[in-house]
């Protein structure tokens, strides 16, 4: 079939995006009627000056405001379930989730607990969830995860030390708040990892096996926005204006990999955050180059148009110049952030390799990389990441 005649569908929530909106969420406790909302955040957060000014907003408008705090990286099911509980108990009618990816990810699965029952771990995969949950507002702390906009949730199975990720339009928030005014408390390393983070989303989104002309357009746009904004931001303090760009580009990004999914990226970044607990936009960052020198010959016209949002001269140069500059800029990049080029970890097992491995191949961001990759492929690429200390 045509590729342009395909089917295609974009769902993204409401938003509002500036400086100062994240205090417009006492508009919309009134909106939902809400009397006893949930906020979803972790114990840094909570101490912030910006994270009292949006409570005080609510305070007056509600009975009382719930808050859980119990979430930490890479948040685990059983903190899911823990806030599930606390939900029904409070009786509580909408959940706030303010902070990352992470107090958003929990957020979204104690909304599926909280209406659908069971344990978090039952509804893995895509569209296996059979009712939407509470009203959902995001309030994002960070530049990179798009959870605020995203039909995506990653969960840590604390048995298995491997992430699951919950698929489903049911979990887009029905609002989010996209204030650059919190951002202002990310450090630069996170300011790195985050961006990174972003920008990887905006790559595997425009070269996956499910992109539309819709997620190509916020894809591009998300490069050309983290090539002029992100490394300036890091090396000095930045301006709210650099910070709403940040924003921006998170947003944009979002947009393309929530409706296009990613790829061998993200497949093998929630491996090792999961089972070596590390950063998630730190694994991104690393793997990212690997992954696009596999997978250029897949999509050689996908990567050069990548090439020209980052500005490279490459719209008539052959195909193996375009990946090497490519590549270089992404590398420079990288340098220029901060982020390592390998992940350290005190004994490199065999056995550790072969969990990685298995881990990747059954992660859905696998499904639409533009290449299919083999176990002896991942073991390769796996062993050059890792060192031991």
């Amino acid at each position: 079939m045509n590729q342009m005649l395909e089917l295609r569908k974009f769902v993204v929530p409401e938003i509002i995006i500036g400086d100062g909106s994240s205090l417009l969420i006492n508009r919309y406790i009134g909106h939902f009627a809400s009397k006893r909302p949930m906020i979803v955040t972790d114990k840094n957060i909570r101490g912030l000056p910006w994270f009292n000014d949006i409570t005080a907003v609510i305070d007056d408008l509600v009975e009382t405001v719930i808050i859980f705090d119990d979430v930490t990286e890479n948040p685990k099911d059983y903190e899911a379930m823990l806030g599930a509980e606390l939900f029904l108990t409070h009786n509580c009618d909408l959940i706030i989730a303010v902070g990352g990816g992470s107090p958003i990810d929990c957020a979204k699965c104690i909304s599926i607990v909280s209406t659908n029952g069971g344990h978090i771990l039952d509804y893995e995969g895509v569209d296996e969830i059979a009712l939407p949950g509470p009203p959902l507002i995001c309030i994002p702390s960070t530049a990179g995860s798009a959870a605020d906009v995203s039909q995506f949730a990653i969960i840590t199975d604390s048995k298995t030390h491997a992430k699951k990720a919950i698929i489903s339009k049911k979990i887009v928030p029905d609002l989010a708040l996209i204030d650059p005014e919190p951002l202002k408390t990310m450090d630069k390393h996170l300011r790195a990892f985050t961006g990174m983070d972003a920008l990887t989303h905006a790559i595997e989104a425009y070269v996956s096996n499910a992109q539309s002309p819709i997620t190509d357009v916020h894809a591009l746009e998300a490069v050309r926005i983290i090539n002029s904004v992100l490394e300036p931001a890091f090396k000095q303090s930045p301006k709210l204006a650099d910070l709403y760009q940040l924003a921006l580009a998170s947003t944009h990004a979002g947009f393309a990999f929530s409706n296009a999914s990613l790829g061998a990226v993200h497949a093998m970044a929630h491996s090792l955050g999961a089972l070596l607990n590390l950063p998630h936009g730190q694994c991104n960052s690393i793997l990212l180059n690997y992954i696009i020198e596999e997978n250029f010959y897949a999509a050689p016209h996908r990567y050069r148009q990548i090439a020209i949002a980052f500005q490279l001269p490459v719209e008539t140069a052959p195909d193996d110049q375009v990946l090497q500059q490519l590549l270089s800029r992404i590398d420079t990049m990288r340098q220029n952030l901060e982020v390592p080029d390998r992940i350290i970890v005190e004994t490199k097992t065999p056995t550790l390799i072969k969990q990685l491995v298995s881990t990747t191949l059954h992660d859905p961001c696998i499904i639409t990389n533009p290449k299919v990759f083999t176990e002896s492929e991942l073991e390769v690429l796996f062993e050059k990441i890792i060192s031991e200390s």
